[in-house]
């Protein structure tokens, strides 16, 4: 009988989330017959319950929001990409109880990005100044040699993206939203906006973009995604985003490497067009 081992994913809300189809999906190819992956709604006050509840058969967790930042404390030593921006969004368990945390959406950007042939750019854009954009912007930090500009709604956000620009060491230059029409044209546009942000901003999509990474994965393609595929331009999927960072999770939980990333998107995909 195969040895019982067991991950999940913790957030709220979390019935959204294609995570079990990813990891279960990887488990099935690598022949991992004892490993389950379940799913479960989890805020920041009841975390420290659940991790009490953890035994040695637990292998590992993937963590959505809003828990990236509150698993900080309850871990016992995190990567220094996920200290870049204070974001854990793994968690390796351990048979002796050591937690130990990281962060796979930053790399995960940098992968995405490079398997659609975006390895450097001179300048970049990015929409937003949530949750995301500060991975974005490690990201960016790894492919992008200039300046990054920020288009942002609110001074408060202006503040925070200026303060993860000194502590990631890339020059931001920060725009109002109303100027996002601009960011356009950059080499490299990511957006972090939640769904319906940028429709509006499809109509100024230019003649021949260059790239767009948009996070989002559903609904797909955006309104923007569409127009800017239309045109010609390159488009990387918050699919995309999601396998990528999920293909790390399967080999810090599961030992095994390489995960199967093919096989991962196509249940990925699968799942989204039965949606």
């Amino acid at each position: 009988m195969p040895e019982a081992r067991r991950a999940a994913v913790l957030g709220s809300p979390i019935a959204h989330s294609l995570s079990p189809v990813l990891h279960r999906a990887a488990y099935a190819e690598l022949g991992l017959e004892g490993w389950t992956y379940d799913r479960f709604e989890i805020d920041e006050k009841a975390l420290p319950g659940f991790f009490e509840t953890l035994g040695p058969e637990w292998a590992g967790l993937s963590l959505t929001m809003p828990l990236k930042r509150a698993v900080i404390p309850l871990l016992d030593v995190i990567s220094e990409t996920a200290a870049s921006v204070d974001a854990v969004n793994t968690v390796v368990l351990t048979e002796d109880g050591r937690r130990t945390g990281d962060n796979t959406d930053i790399p995960g950007m940098v992968a995405a990005l490079h398997e659609h042939g975006i390895d450097k750019v001179d300048t970049a854009a990015i929409l937003g100044a949530g949750a995301t954009a500060s991975s974005a912007l490690a990201a960016l930090s790894r492919v992008c040699s200039g300046e990054v500009a920020v288009y942002v709604r609110s001074e408060a956000r202006a503040a925070e993206m200026r303060q993860w620009a000194e502590r990631l060491d890339v020059t931001v230059r920060i725009a109002a939203w109303d100027d996002a029409e601009e960011a356009l044209h950059a080499p490299l546009v990511v957006s972090t906006t939640p769904a319906g942000v940028t429709d509006a901003l499809a109509h100024a999509v230019p003649e021949r973009p260059a790239a767009l990474f948009d996070v989002l994965y559903d609904p797909w393609p955006t309104v923007l995604a569409a127009r800017w595929s239309a045109y010609g331009g390159a488009v990387v999927s918050g699919l995309d985003l999601l396998v990528h960072q999920a293909v790390l999770q399967v080999e810090q939980m599961t030992g095994r490497s390489p995960a199967p990333l093919e096989a991962m998107r196509r249940a990925g995909e699968e799942a989204l067009a039965a949606r």
